[in-house]
């Protein structure tokens, strides 16, 4: 198996292993090529933007090629970019053995001769270290984005039952995982299909009753409408981090009509209070997008301003790509030159580099709580740690390195004191 994309995508791939692995395949999570022989390579592939449709692309040509050289057997194609693009794909690749889209791990399974079997719909084969995992509590999206090919792809808001929740993370819980990561298209958005209101805040509260669970981090939010019981709930439950993963997009109300995301500026602004006046110590992690139509240079003099202002303690941005179908698509003109979009996404960045670093030297010298990820020995060297607190989420965010790390084994807690500091990781001591 080889995922490409996002940490949904991963879920996908880890269910999809669970059946095959019980139908009597040996499955090999995050294949590389010195895997190879191998019988059969699924592809979970990516088809969200323009740069990751071409890296899911290439990672197939490149499989194909060592398909013709014998070193695999079959290539099966699964996820987005199948979704959306399955016919002219069949046809510019008539060498793949399968095209599979989002929603068609049945027919997967019986491609490789394995009986689909729903009550384990709750397990998974992981592809992340054993102490960690994504619990994606949704699927699809509503939102209507300018922007975005989500809906296209994955369809509308889709709730998974609380119950069946409960039990893969229960089951998770058994296999090791001591940190649950929520993920969907939109995780403040869970329930609304089931009940008529958002139930994100009693699912969190279930899911810190699971023995062995000790970390909930929540990833995937949405400003419009977020519900506020959630920080109620954070700030008096010792389980869940006091971590959101917020995508605002952009600030300026001209930009955020355009976008089509439903909010304001002033929207947001109270939405920023509510969390550091109800969560004082929260870390808010967002994600930007410069150079979509609309944004001229006071609209993104307003984005600066209120990175500099609000001083997010992690922050992402990406540059807007026209995506076909799309609303933007259809009615909104790319406007922003290339160059201008990338001199745009580079200011950015320069300017939340100091802002993570001022955030990172608030820490040096305070004790934290670090969950080891990995453990990197070298000979003739002790061995090295990376980590997280509570204040990072996996893969997004930087590490806590924890030199001289004797004795230390991956998904082991360990009380550290922070040394010193760079822009986006930590060191830490005993």
């Amino acid at each position: 198996m080889y995922t490409l994309g996002c940490s949904k995508n991963r879920v996908d791939s880890e269910h999809l292993m669970r059946q095959l692995e019980h139908g009597g395949w040996e499955v090999i999570p995050d294949a590389l090529e010195e895997d190879y022989p191998l019988d059969v390579l699924i592809i979970n592939t990516c088809g969200f933007i323009h740069p990751a449709r071409e890296e899911s692309i290439q990672y197939i040509l490149e499989a194909l090629q060592a398909k013709e050289e014998g070193r695999l057997g079959r290539v099966l194609i699964m996820g987005c970019l199948s979704e959306r693009y399955r016919a002219p794909l069949q046809k510019e690749l008539p060498q793949a053995d399968g095209l599979y889209g989002v929603n068609h791990i049945p027919a997967l399974c019986a491609s490789m001769g394995v009986p689909y079997v729903p009550h384990l719909d709750t397990q998974r084969v992981l592809s992340t270290p054993a102490h960690y995992a994504y619990l994606k509590i949704s699927e699809g999206c509503d939102r209507g984005c300018a922007y975005c090919a989500i809906p296209l792809i994955r369809g509308n808001h889709l709730s998974r039952p609380k119950e069946a929740l409960l039990a893969e993370a229960r089951f998770l819980a058994a296999q090791g995982v001591k940190e649950l990561n929520l993920v969907a298209q939109d995780t403040s958005f869970y329930g609304m299909d089931l009940t008529g209101k958002r139930e994100l805040a009693g699912l969190m509260e279930d899911l810190c009753r699971i023995n062995g669970i000790e970390w909930i981090r929540l990833l995937y939010t949405y400003p419009q409408g977020f519900p506020t019981d959630v920080l109620r709930l954070m700030a008096g439950e010792p389980k869940i981090c006091h971590y959101v993963d917020i995508p605002l997009q952009h600030i300026a109300d001209n930009v955020l009509e355009a976008m089509r995301r439903n909010t304001t500026r002033a929207e947001t602004l109270r939405l920023i209070e509510d969390f550091r006046t109800l969560v004082p110590d929260i870390c808010l992690r967002t994600t930007l997008m410069v150079g979509h139509p609309g944004e001229d240079e006071q609209a993104f003099r307003q984005l600066l301003d209120f990175v500099e202002q609000t001083r997010f303690e992690k922050l992402g941005a990406f540059t807007y790509s026209e995506e076909e179908g799309t609303y933007g698509a259809q009615f909104l003109k790319d406007s922003v030159p290339e160059k201008i979009k990338q001199d745009r996404y580079e200011a950015l960045m320069e300017l939340q580099k100091g802002i993570s670093f001022a955030y990172n030297q608030s820490r040096v010298g305070s004790p934290c709580t670090l969950l080891v990820d990995y453990v990197i020995t070298a000979e003739g060297r002790d061995p090295v740690a990376l980590g997280r607190s509570r204040s990072e989420a996996p893969e997004v965010d930087g590490y806590i390195v924890l030199e001289q790390a004797k004795n230390t084994e991956p998904g082991t807690f360990l009380n550290v004191r922070i040394t010193r500091a760079t822009a986006y990781d930590l060191f830490a001591e005993f």
